[in-house]
């Protein structure tokens, strides 16, 4: 008796243990379909809840010093959005904010199109509720009660022994922010109407399932009911992107299948179908000619993941495009493996820095084979603009060609780096001290040819002319007059240029171009040497990848909110919309100082390889939240 107890016990727990792994719902990349052109996924909601309560950008949102300008912000959001969403929708929001407890995935598929027809994109919403399983299927029939209540025409149609409950929608409820084409038309003829919207929408076990069309819904109804239909994990792309970029339980992540996207515009065709009786003047264009000409025709996915970690948030982006096939676009902007680090003439107090190794003579190679493939008339364009350039400046100097006094020059390194605004006016933060350095063989010629350049867009004034700083010349070019931030008239505005140490130097400050010039004494500190640099660069695996980048998100914030604020006295920012301005009262900031503490530093960077190119961002955790 006794064993046949523990018999019994044991086959009971191992029913328990089938029925609880029955019950666990697929990673979206198992009940996505094959057409999927794109998802972004949180693979655990609960895990991203807990994170975000320590994150940094949370806690200073959430301080008691921000919360006159949180609370005024969330008022407006609920009252322009929230608020005509329940009434619409006849819901309550709060009552599904806390559902998602698993996976949130939201995907958008090519729903059968082949890029020839009128057929809209689908889109698909997966909720994993897990224990609050109960809770969702008592707000889905509240809801469906209220629909019905309120005269909508709701349905049900069986998918696959799924009953999904279908939703027609109007223009004043989801249909506005579904993916949607413009009505079809012919020449002489009226337009085809729009088809009505419908949400189709089910729930298995503590699954949420919504999607925009049948054809959406039908994969993954298959899926959770033990069917085999053909899945997005099943895509050769997804796979390898899945191997390499979504391992080791990324918080979330999305994909963006390429092969699938431009494949299919690439398969619609022209895309001027004009009257071959009423040629038009301007060059048509075919879009398989001009995807293939940019690259992006090549571009197989694209990923990213971000990682939240104790030490920090870490994301990676990753474009797969293979090299041998590399072309356009994605060749122009592949970094060679050249060491892009910080060098020492860097200054300590610069809150940005950005080095790439770009191979400019290829750029501009690669660029006019480009323009060449989409429309040889856009090349001749490009070419007589550099005729007329050539025609001015050899007046002066019959040896000039711009093509090689500046595009022959190019070399492979570029380097930006920005320091603080001089000052707190509107004008000093439009305007930051920053410095330019290109590498460039003849320094001379280069300049040449950027005075030439500039000679064609703005007037030169012969007597500014040059000045000498410290054995090198300082050149002046004139450009067209600005507006500035809190002028009444254009400000005049200039370009200051000068050599040193193999590289063109341009600036619109003459302030930090001369503290270039004075780096040669090696005396100054250099940003290089700047604790948590060197830590936070080992979290992206160095610099040698060709690119690499920096920021002081504690010194440019800081910026930021005395912009803001300064701007709340002087009317408002005059880029910012009216409607915007009254979302966001810039005067309800806080001093930045007790905030400071919530930001530190980011650094990022960039590498190609046979596969494709990858960019990894790296923010460290602020030390003052760490102790």
């Amino acid at each position: 008796m006794k064993t046949t107890s523990l018999r019994l016990i044991a086959a009971a727990f191992l029913l328990a243990g089938v029925t609880l792994t029955r019950a666990a719902i697929a990673p979206a990349e198992n009940l996505l379909p094959a057409d999927t052109l794109g998802f972004f996924t949180v693979p655990d909601c609960n895990a991203l809840r807990a994170a975000s309560k320590t994150s940094p950008q949370m806690m200073f949102w959430n301080d008691p010093a921000m919360k006159p300008f949180h609370d005024k912000f969330m008022a407006k959001l609920t009252e322009k959005f929230v608020t005509p969403l329940e009434k619409d929708l006849g819901i309550k929001v709060d009552d599904f904010l806390s559902l998602p407890q698993g996976q949130f995935t939201l995907g958008v598929t090519a729903n059968g199109s082949n890029g020839h027809d009128d057929v809209p994109p689908g889109v698909i919403l997966l909720l994993d509720a897990k224990d609050k399983s109960d809770v969702l299927k008592t707000n889905l029939a509240a809801l469906t009660k209220k629909w019905n209540d309120a005269g909508r025409s709701l349905r049900t149609e069986t998918l696959h022994g799924l009953a999904f409950t279908v939703v027609p929608l109007s223009t004043n409820d989801l249909a506005a922010i579904l993916p949607h084409r413009p009505p079809v038309s012919e020449i002489g003829k009226e337009p085809k109407p729009a088809k009505p919207g419908e949400i189709y929408f089910t729930q298995y076990q503590s699954l949420l399932v919504a999607a925009s069309s049948a054809k959406a819904a039908e994969t993954i109804a298959t899926r959770l009911t033990g069917g085999n239909a053909p899945i997005i994990a099943d895509d050769t792309g997804f796979a390898a992107d899945k191997l390499s970029q979504f391992r080791d339980s990324p918080t979330y992540y999305g994909w963006f299948n390429g092969a699938k996207f431009f494949g299919t515009l690439m398969s619609a065709g022209d895309d001027n179908n004009a009257d071959p009786d009423a040629p038009s003047a301007m060059p048509s264009f075919n879009m398989a000619k001009i995807l293939g000409a940019t690259g992006l025709g090549g571009l197989k996915s694209a990923s990213f993941t971000l990682r939240e970690r104790p030490e920090g948030s870490s994301v990676v982006f990753h474009l797969t495009a293979p090299e041998a096939s590399r072309n356009g676009l994605l060749k122009m902007l592949t970094p060679a493996n050249k060491d892009a680090g910080i060098p020492a003439f860097v200054p300590a107090d610069a809150v940005k820095f950005t080095r790439v190794r770009l191979d400019g003579q290829k750029i501009w190679a690669e660029l006019q084979k480009m323009v060449a493939n989409i429309s040889p008339q856009y090349l001749a364009s490009l070419n007589s603009v550099i005729d007329v350039a050539n025609t001015m400046a050899q007046a002066k100097n019959p040896a000039f060609d711009l093509r090689t006094y500046l595009f022959g020059n190019l070399g492979d390194d570029l380097i930006i780096y920005q320091k603080p605004p001089a000052g707190d006016t509107l004008a000093d933060f439009a305007s930051p001290p920053a410095l330019y350095l290109l590498a460039v063989a003849n320094a001379d010629q280069a300049i040449d040819a950027v005075k030439t350049l500039a000679g064609m867009g703005a007037p030169q004034d012969s007597a500014n002319g040059t000045r000498d700083f410290l054995g090198h010349k300082i050149y002046t070019i004139a450009l067209r007059a600005t507006r500035v931030p809190g002028a009444t008239e254009p400000q005049p505005n200039s370009l200051y240029l000068t050599t040193a140490g193999g590289y063109l130097a341009i600036s619109k400050n003459t302030g930090i171009l001369e503290e270039y010039l004075r780096s040669a004494d090696g005396k100054a500190k250099s940003l290089r040497d700047q604790p948590g640099i060197a830590d936070a660069t080992s979290h992206i695996g160095g610099t040698g990848g060709g690119l690499f980048s920096y920021e002081n998100q504690r010194e440019t914030m800081r910026s930021t909110f005395k912009l803001m604020k300064n701007s709340a006295t002087d009317g408002g920012l005059p880029m910012f919309p009216p409607a915007f301005r009254d979302w966001v009262d810039f005067s309800l900031l806080p001093d930045f100082d007790p905030l400071a503490k919530y930001f530190y530093l980011s650094v990022f960077g960039g590498n190609a390889d046979a596969d494709g190119l990858t960019l990894k961002v790296f923010t460290p955790r602020p030390p003052q939240l760490s102790n």
